[in-house]
């Protein structure tokens, strides 16, 4: 009787999780360019101008970056799902955000995981996505 009374226990606990963890990421939304000239902002402020660690600052903000596994390539491919690449852009962003792993230094895991992921076709969508709020005005 008392393993079926911890099985229920162990169940419950594991569809609570689950249904918070299904919650969470249900909250998370698409960032507009002025979301991100915003926080970026606010990130220069708190990191002293300093690039890695606006960089991070940023993109927990955000929403697609978590200091224990790195930047979200699902939440980073909705943002740019209009290029009909999402596949082929998580396949560069994990890539890139394991080439990069550094967990006893985030600020730079997010820099250089960000500067590989740009530097081929993503870097030209992730500019012409800051331009919208230039054109905005």
């Amino acid at each position: 009787m008392n393993h079926l009374r911890l099985e229920i226990i162990c169940w419950s606990c594991l569809l609570i999780a689950m249904a918070v963890s299904t919650e969470a990421a249900s909250v998370w939304k698409l960032p507009t360019a002025q979301m991100v000239y915003e926080d970026l902002e606010k990130c220069r402020q708190e990191s002293l101008e300093e690039d890695a660690a606006t960089l991070r600052c940023l993109v927990k903000k955000l929403g697609l970056w978590t200091d224990e596994s790195g930047y979200n390539a699902r939440r980073i491919a909705k943002i740019f799902a209009g290029h009909n690449q999402m596949e082929e852009l998580m396949l560069v962003v994990e890539h890139c955000n394991r080439k990069e792993q550094d967990t006893s230094h985030l600020d730079d895991w997010a820099f250089l995981a960000y500067r590989c992921a740009t530097s081929g076709q993503f870097g030209h969508w992730v500019k012409e996505f800051m331009s919208q709020k230039e054109v905005e005005r």
